[in-house]
């Protein structure tokens, strides 16, 4: 997939949620977008590495070493590359302040981007009550996240042999479901409130699986989104205007991107 397209090359990139160890991802598609996407610095925005799902039973196929080598190559070729680990890959803050060969381990960072602003970067479980305060709680909704996602294999399998295109259920229970887009409403909130605690433009988090930009509460909101689906990042061009890039498997390989709205915009 990735041989048909040209490199490209960005001042930044966000990724996130790409949890290693949970069976239905998009390890390849994420490997095919990182062939073709350089960039000066690269932030892994936390739950790269699921060890919830490590812990209950080891899967380590062969294309996560190719992730990972991708990653390392960057690195060594000269891309700076901070990790921020988030609530899934939480054992990695017990190193925050040293380095994996090249590859910085922070809990949250800020980002000066190329027109002067300046943005939070974190994962934004911090933010998260249910994660905070009710962990039992927060395994049982990894539980049935997990569960929707199996439900989903099976209704894309008939999805595909009626010549339909992919369709999330997950997906759809943020966006149409009340409480879940009250949820969301919420974390918004809490990171743009830290965000303008931390004296800052903006904030760029990941999380909750639901890649979005917007100024609606005063303050630059951006979210990546993740690789377990929606197959999403957040590019920052050396103009200093951020995109929200959605790499997705179309059947003609290639890849939409998406142009975010400048943030001066209503």
């Amino acid at each position: 997939m990735a041989e048909n397209h040209e490199k490209r090359r960005v001042r930044a990139l966000f990724l996130s949620d790409v949890h290693l160890g949970m069976k239905p991802i998009r390890i390849g598609q994420l490997i095919a977008f990182l062939r073709v996407h350089d960039a000066e610095t690269i932030y892994l925005v936390g739950d790269i590495v699921d060890g919830w799902r490590l812990a209950k039973a080891w899967r380590w196929p062969a294309e996560y070493n190719v992730l990972v080598q991708i990653l390392l190559d960057k690195a060594a070729a000269g891309t700076r590359i901070v990790y921020l680990p988030g609530n899934h890959d939480e054992f990695l803050r017990e190193y925050l302040g040293t380095y994996f060969g090249e590859i910085e381990l922070v809990d949250r960072t800020i980002h000066a981007s190329a027109s002067g602003k300046t943005y939070l970067v974190i994962h934004g479980d911090q933010f998260d009550v249910v994660v905070m305060n009710a962990k039992w709680l927060a395994h049982v909704g990894d539980w049935a996240y997990n569960a929707a996602l199996r439900v989903n294999i099976a209704i894309n399998w008939t999805r595909r042999r009626l010549g339909l295109q992919y369709w999330s259920l997950s997906a759809w229970a943020k966006q149409k479901v009340k409480n879940a887009v009250s949820v969301i409403g919420r974390f918004e909130e809490a990171l743009v409130h830290e965000a303008r605690e931390s004296g800052v433009d903006g904030v760029i988090c990941g999380h909750i699986h639901f890649a979005d930009i917007h100024d609606r509460l005063g303050i630059e909101y951006i979210n990546t989104g993740d690789w377990v689906e929606s197959c999403t990042a957040i590019a920052e061009n050396f103009d200093g205007h951020f995109e929200l890039i959605k790499w997705t498997e179309m059947v003609t390989g290639e890849p939409r991107r998406t142009k975010a709205r400048r943030a001066a915009e209503p």
